[in-house]
C-alpha cells in the first residue's frame, strides 16, 4: 500500500533564512539523497481559519510505493543525511516526522457523494413537486 513520510516544520524564527535554506539546499538534497520516492510534495502553510499565525510553516510529503520501500530508504546514509539537514535548518524547533498510509482518495469519494447528492436532490425535488 502507498505510504508517505510527512515532515511538519514548526514556524521558523527567521522565515527568510529558513525559506532560502529549504528551497536552495534542503529540497535538492532530499531529492538527490532519498532513494525510492515516487513523489515529493512541498507545501507552505499560509494561515489558520481564524487568522492566527500558524504554529507550522511547511509540510513535506515524501511518497513511497510501500512501507518496505520507505523503511529501506530511511536506513540509507543519504536519507539520514537529509533528515539531519532538515533538523538543522528548522530554527522553530525539531520537525515532526510521521509515517502515513494512503487510506482512501477524498476526491473520488467527493465525486461519488456529489453524484449521489445530486440524485437525492432531484428525488427530493420530485417528491416536493408531487406534494404541491
Amino acid at each position: 500500500m502507498a505510504t508517505k513520510l510527512v515532515v511538519i516544520y514548526p514556524r521558523p524564527t527567521d522565515l527568510e533564512a529558513f525559506e532560502k535554506a529549504y528551497v536552495d539546499e534542503h529540497v535538492p538534497l532530499a531529492k538527490e539523497k532519498i532513494k525510492g520516492m515516487t513523489k515529493f510534495v512541498a507545501t507552505k502553510v499560509l494561515g489558520t481559519p481564524d487568522g492566527q499565525t500558524p504554529p507550522f510553516y511547511r509540510i513535506a510529503e515524501l511518497h513511497f510505493p510501500s512501507i518496505e520501500a520507505l523503511k529501506a530508504s530511511a536506513e540509507s546514509a543519504g536519507a539520514q543525511e537529509a533528515v539531519a539537514h532538515a533538523i538543522s535548518i528548522s530554527s522553530g524547533g525539531t520537525p515532526i516526522f510521521l509515517v502515513a498510509e494512503r487510506d482512501y482518495d477524498v476526491l473520488r469519494i467527493g465525486t461519488q457523494v456529489a453524484g449521489r447528492r445530486d440524485s437525492l436532490l432531484e428525488a427530493t425535488h420530485a417528491q416536493e413537486s408531487r406534494k404541491g
